[in-house]
């Protein structure tokens, strides 16, 4: 028996509903493509990668809605086909990245630091909170979004909050891009990159590892000569593939089998004594460490830089364990914000999140 959008709407609400009513908890997966990352989450499995489709698309709005299951592999392609993006580049990690774990996680790719976060594009969304109820929040339209964005307190709340049922995006024209390679030290590579970026330089992305700088630039061909011609450096052929294999973690960087931990420091931070190896990306202010490193060592470094980081992947048992502890005034809004859209605790529940 076939079913529809709707049907799978339906399902998902009445999956919640008796979940709060028998007070079960309910862990939500979409594709699986970011099970690598250690959360301590329980419950019975709720699918939601059936949920799926392109909802709206308006070109001339510059508005994409799709439902929580669509792959951002169909998104794109439908969005290249007009000569748009998503601006914030998702990381598509497996390649089956679905647009409601984007949002979910609030993972931007390496073009973030330059256009803009996940929740800068998010107009609306439609959710199930924990209750089993559907509600919407923002709208379709740009000129819709006023007031209190709760929308928006869905990216980056990993499911804690409400199912993801569709999300409304702001959508932005592609440009020619061009990535240049230069032989640079990390204290030399982020001076000039945060310096290009004050003279309103249009870079798209940076990334720093093993002496060599990559910069990728936007922008009319004719700017991409004359900005490439001051920058230096030698053009790479393959820049699309360069910074896919940046932003779905298939870099030879990324490959090994040890910790890989994610710091967000100022960009003009010094560098990171703690061992390991380093790559760095958005003009210094993130910086991926891979090794078997200390994690009390590692966050007293970043957090003496004015930074934060978290274990992004490993296999060790305890991994969810060190997730870093949120501070108190956001423990308590967390908690304040769980009890409103989830009162029964059974949506991606961790201890950090039933107390």
């Amino acid at each position: 028996m076939s079913t529809t959008p709707e049907s799978e709407a339906r399902f998902l609400a009445d999956a919640v509903r008796w979940a709060a009513g028998a007070r079960r908890k309910l862990r939500i997966l979409g594709s699986g493509s970011k099970q690598f990352y250690p959360a301590a989450i329980e419950g019975d499995v709720l699918r939601v990668a059936g949920h799926c489709g392109i909802v709206d698309y308006d070109p001339a709005e510059l508005v994409l809605t799709a439902r929580a299951g669509t792959p951002l592999a169909e998104i794109e392609q439908a969005l290249a086909a007009h000569g748009q993006m998503l601006a914030f580049e998702p990381p598509q990690f497996g390649g089956g990245g679905t647009l409601g774990g984007c949002v979910a996680a609030g993972w931007s790719g390496p073009r973030r630091a330059y256009a803009g976060a996940v929740r800068d594009f998010v107009l609306g969304v439609q959710i199930v909170d924990g209750r089993g109820q559907r509600m919407h929040f923002g709208g379709r339209v740009i000129k819709n979004v006023a007031g209190y964005d709760v929308s928006r307190l869905m990216v980056g709340a990993q499911g804690a909050l409400g199912v993801l049922l569709e999300i409304s995006l702001r959508v932005l024209p592609s440009r020619p891009e061009m990535t240049l390679q230069l032989s640079l030290d990390e204290a030399n590579a982020i001076e000039r990159v945060n310096r290009w970026a004050a003279r309103g330089l249009p870079l798209s992305a940076s990334c720093h590892h093993a002496g060599i700088l990559s910069v990728r630039l936007a922008g009319a061909p004719a700017v991409l000569d004359r900005v490439s011609k001051e920058i230096g450096g030698e053009v790479l052929q393959d820049g699309g593939q360069f910074w896919r294999s940046i932003r779905d973690h298939t870099a030879p960087f990324f490959a090994s089998s040890r910790d890989l931990w994610r710091a967000s420091v100022p960009a003009t931070a010094l560098h990171l004594n703690v061992g390991g190896e380093q790559l760095i990306e958005w003009g210094g202010a993130l910086r991926w460490i891979e090794g078997d490193l200390d994690a009390r060592t590692l966050r007293c470094e970043v957090e003496a830089r004015g930074g934060h980081s978290l274990l992004f992947r490993s296999s060790r048992a305890d991994a969810a364990s060190l997730r870093p502890a949120l501070s108190p005034a956001l423990a308590k809004l967390h908690i304040e914000l769980k009890r409103v859209f989830d009162p029964h605790a059974v949506l991606n529940c961790s201890p950090a999140t039933e107390r």
